[in-house]
């Protein structure tokens, strides 16, 4: 049996210029963190004459063209594995559809353990790419290239997305102990919403290809925060980082009235009265977790635990996409 897993990832800076709406017009930068929480993707053959799938449902196929599962039909396809006799399972620490990047994290997994299975080897870059290109090319979801290039490579990592649809990649220059700080500083809690990131920004990418004013200028200015979150990282000043988060989160908020609510704006403040100094949600907006960067951790996890909040513990992950079994 082979067993890969891909981490989930948390957006630092830069978050929504990933889209090629977006930065095959301006270029687009973002920055990221890959978590210690995963998807995992087991396969094996079996002595039976069809495929068997397992997510959160159950296929049984003869034909890989039957498979109802997008991302599952379209990567078999693309390595061309034909079956009938495999089983494919997937699971994950933590549901889709809370703005972690699960999809992406699917799809580099199960690309990464496809190519095991066929004894091939497959870089990063390559695997990024060939998620992007199932999910984007393929499928024309609206979204970016972050979740899968994070996955992909790991870390704590600076992306710029070219105009040219190449992607340049690097390790944030800090300190290990300023990257132990700020794992430290952060805390996530889930809003009990999910939502699937595609509906959130399907408005983003129709108005940025429409050159939508507002729009355009609002991701211009996020990317400008993203590039001094940056500087606040490598120069260890993360209570400006905590700042910066805050500023973006209000300008995050003006690109749909999908992307909060009460109960999320009624949490946000809580915690920015209780020793956060800032944060957002995760992802496209609309629900999943709440990230918060606190230099006061114990008053705001009480503060947040009393509103039955659940916390989620967060570390970086430095591996990346990774075979860890077969």
């Amino acid at each position: 049996m082979i067993i890969g897993r891909s981490p989930l990832r948390v957006s630092l800076g830069g978050g929504g210029t990933d889209l090629p709406s977006y930065y095959r017009e301006h270029g687009g930068f973002l920055i990221a963190a890959a978590m210690t929480k995963y998807v995992y993707v087991s396969m094996h053959e079996t002595p039976l004459k069809e495929m068997l799938l397992r997510y959160s449902q159950i296929e049984r196929v003869k034909e890989v063209s039957e498979i109802r599962h997008p991302i599952l039909r379209e990567a078999l396809k693309l390595t061309d594995i034909r079956g009938p006799n495999l089983e494919i399972t997937s699971m994950a620490d933590i549901p889709a559809g809370t703005g972690l990047g699960s999809s992406g994290s699917f799809a580099t997994c199960l690309l990464k353990v496809l190519h095991r299975f066929k004894r091939q080897n497959i870089q990063p870059r390559e695997l990024a790419e060939m998620a992007c290109h199932i999910e984007i090319d393929v499928l024309k979801e609206p979204i970016g290239k972050q979740d899968q290039y994070i996955a992909a490579f790991g870390g704590v990592t600076v992306f710029e997305f070219n105009r040219d649809d190449t992607v340049s990649a690097r390790p944030v220059r800090a300190s290990a102990d300023t990257l132990d700080l700020l794992e430290d500083s952060l805390i996530m809690v889930s809003t009990g919403f999910y939502r699937s990131a595609g509906q959130v920004l399907k408005e983003q990418d129709e108005k940025t290809k429409s050159a939508d004013p507002s729009m355009v200028a609002n991701l211009h200015y996020v990317k400008e925060l993203g590039q001094r979150s940056l500087e606040a990282i490598e120069s260890g000043n993360l209570t400006d980082l905590g700042r910066i988060m805050d500023e973006h989160w209000t300008h995050k908020k003006k690109r749909s009235k999908s992307m909060s609510n009460p109960d999320i704006d009624r949490w946000y403040a809580l915690a920015m009265e209780n020793g956060a100094l800032g944060g957002k949600l995760i992802g496209a907006g609309g629900g999943g977790f709440l990230l918060f960067y606190t230099e006061q951790k114990a008053r705001l996890r009480h503060a947040l635990r009393a509103e039955g909040l659940v916390e989620v513990t967060l570390g970086f992950d430095y591996e990346g996409t990774k075979i860890v079994a077969g």
